[in-house]
């Protein structure tokens, strides 16, 4: 299967890191970045302004790669290569009531770095470059449900 390209948001607001569920099933309990697949014909910051938007509800600014991270799943063949960009808040609050378009973020929330030892989230790098400076890559990890 070809891999599929999408972009994800590492935004740090007020020493907190913007996460949001993974699955729009509410049994799994995987956090990740917010964004999505990439749309052709678009750059890869305008489409993460619009994940952005979409599943969050919040305008941003889209700054530097940080992370390249890869994972598949070998039960069904999906391999995905996700493009981690820094963002930062332009406007808006984060609020129960927003709909994702596509009814797969129902979750959306800033955790300070602490409360992440207790979260299941994806990639596992992510508090690490989330509060360096530095450039991440992943390898290949498998999809843990």
């Amino acid at each position: 299967m070809k891999p599929r390209i999408a972009v994800r948001a590492v935004l740090v607001h007020e020493d907190r890191l913007l996460l949001v569920n993974a699955w729009a099933d509410p049994r799994h309990t995987l956090w990740c970045a917010p964004g999505g697949g990439v749309e052709p014909g678009s750059s890869l910051p305008d489409n993460l302004r619009r994940e952005v938007m979409e599943e969050t509800g919040l305008t941003v600014t889209v700054g530097p790669p940080c992370l390249v991270n890869e994972f598949h799943n070998p039960k069904d063949g999906f391999h995905q290569v996700e493009v981690f960009f820094r963002c930062t808040l332009v406007a808006g609050t984060l609020s129960d009531s927003w709909e994702d378009p596509d009814r797969i973020v129902t979750k959306r929330r800033f955790f300070a770095r602490e409360e992440l030892a207790g979260l299941h989230f994806k990639p596992s790098s992510l508090p690490d470059i989330a509060w360096a400076r530095g450039f991440g890559y992943d390898p290949l990890e498998l999809i843990a449900f």
